[in-house]
């Protein structure tokens, strides 16, 4: 990870085919959602621009590795890219991040005027539960996934606030306050994307169990790979600003522990999220392919 070697990992071949079923189902909701044309638009232009779709794609494979079909987590996975859009989208307004570019576009704010993009923000909420409430799926089941994206959204927003605003517990260390921070902010939102997987396809305890343990450690490894980017990426390639959270004087992995020695982080948590899928045997291996390309992505 050099500023001088960055080019683009080729993806797995899962990714290809399953982030297109995000993008078309994700452009389907949009249209359909009523109101404002002006918030159709914007909705269109902050979660059609691009982006990993990591979560949605941790959702769909999570039922597969627990032997379900992709069809039952769409409406779980669309639901969780629309609360990780969100999260950006406020993340990036002038009262926090106060970021111009994302994804290699201007921000929604700068786009639309920062009214338009708190008001996106907040009905992208709303929509997540109105799409999991509309699910073919059982009561109880979209009882759970509603549990779990709410308090998937709750602890992001914690960790924002401790990251953006602080009030740590007294006498926590500043590597416990990293953790802190970023098992909310980011890790919580992944494991939620995989334990939504699971629910949707009512498995066993094993399965939840073995999902989110995985989940927990690639958020965290997404979260540490992010950092060192930060610190050695550029925004051209990267598609945002770079280098502004070590100047703001935030918590970050290479700033609290050394680059050496977050890679050497990433390499375990890549291990630990590998061992997590033990359980679940070949049904998995999508999961685990899709780990082995994020331990080593440059963007």
């Amino acid at each position: 990870m050099n500023r001088t070697a960055e080019t683009s990992l080729p993806e797995p071949p899962v990714l290809a085919g399953i982030v297109a079923e995000i993008e078309a189902d994700l452009k389907l909701r949009i249209a359909a959602v009523t109101g404002p044309e002006a918030l159709r638009q914007a909705l269109a232009y902050s979660v059609l621009g691009g982006g990993k779709r990591l979560r949605p794609v941790l959702t769909l494979l999570s039922c597969e590795a627990v032997g379900g079909h992709r069809d039952q987590g769409r409406a779980a996975a669309a639901a969780i890219e629309l609360i990780h859009a969100f999260s950006l989208v406020h993340d990036d307004l002038p009262s926090m991040d106060d970021d111009a570019l994302r994804r290699g576009q201007p921000t929604l704010h700068m786009h639309a005027g920062e009214a338009m993009a708190i008001l996106t923000g907040d009905v992208m909420m709303s929509l997540a539960f109105e799409w999991i409430a509309g699910a073919d799926l059982t009561t109880d089941t979209i009882a759970r996934l509603v549990r779990t994206l709410a308090d998937a959204t709750s602890c992001m927003i914690a960790g924002q606030i401790y990251d953006t605003v602080g009030g740590f517990p007294e006498g926590l260390s500043r590597p416990r306050q990293l953790e802190l921070v970023h098992r909310n902010k980011t890790a919580a939102l992944i494991r939620a994307a995989c334990s939504l997987g699971a629910d949707c396809c009512g498995c066993s305890a094993q399965g939840v169990g073995a999902l989110t343990g995985y989940g927990e450690a690639v958020g965290l490894m997404f979260q540490v790979i992010d950092d060192l980017l930060d610190v050695t990426g550029t925004a051209e390639h990267i598609g945002k600003a770079t280098g502004k959270d070590l100047d703001a004087g935030k918590l970050t992995y290479p700033g609290v522990h050394g680059p050496e020695a977050s890679r050497k982080e990433v390499l375990r948590l890549r291990d630990e999220a590998l061992a997590a899928l033990a359980p679940l045997g070949r049904t998995a291996d999508h999961l685990r392919e899709l780990c082995e390309y994020m331990a080593v992505r440059t963007r």
